[in-house]
């Protein structure tokens, strides 16, 4: 299920990157708050380029608006400078969108398994991220890649270690 946003603010500025230094880095601020925001209350994970062109972040269509693709790509490399963005291919055309870090995902669901007592305890990926215990947890929904990703960082910090289970990929936490 999508949700709408307002009307992204950055769009009803000029569709253009600002040629002023502080006027620049003020609006690739906004920009990459808003892309992180969208894709939070989305639940979006990975996106392609053309998709993101396409979508209410970069295409005002009230306005028949459309920030342009090189723009667009300057956002987005933005974002991977702040951490926030991997690219998924060579082309840079699809990307994993991190608005929230794999260690503070992995804090998330640890704070979860203390809180309702379940360490020692051995989980599928697939209870953890679409289980009805989890449903009304933030990580509820959290594609696996981005899980895997979230139980490593646990795994350096010796809170937790992913084990192979006959139906697949598990996690055993520990206190």
């Amino acid at each position: 299920r999508r949700y709408s946003l307002p009307t992204p603010q950055p769009l009803n500025l000029p569709p253009v990157l600002q040629p002023n230094v502080d006027t620049r880095q003020k609006q690739m601020t906004a920009w990459c708050s808003l892309v992180l925001s969208y894709c939070r209350i989305n639940k979006q994970y990975t996106m392609t380029v053309m998709e993101a062109q396409e979508s209410p972040l970069f295409n005002n269509r009230k306005l028949q608006r459309k920030l342009p693709m090189e723009s667009i790509q300057v956002v987005l490399e933005e974002l991977r400078k702040k951490g926030n963005l991997e690219w998924l291919d060579k082309n840079k055309s699809s990307f994993l969108i991190m608005w929230r870090r794999p260690e503070e995902w992995g804090k998330l669901i640890y704070q979860w398994v203390s809180k309702n007592g379940l360490t020692n305890s051995v989980f599928t990926l697939y209870e953890l991220s679409n289980g009805d215990d989890t449903e009304n947890e933030e990580f509820h929904g959290l594609e696996e890649s981005m899980l895997l990703r979230a139980l490593q960082a646990l795994q350096q910090e010796h809170r937790a270690e992913i084990i192979t289970l006959d139906d697949g990929r598990g996690v055993k936490f520990f206190q």
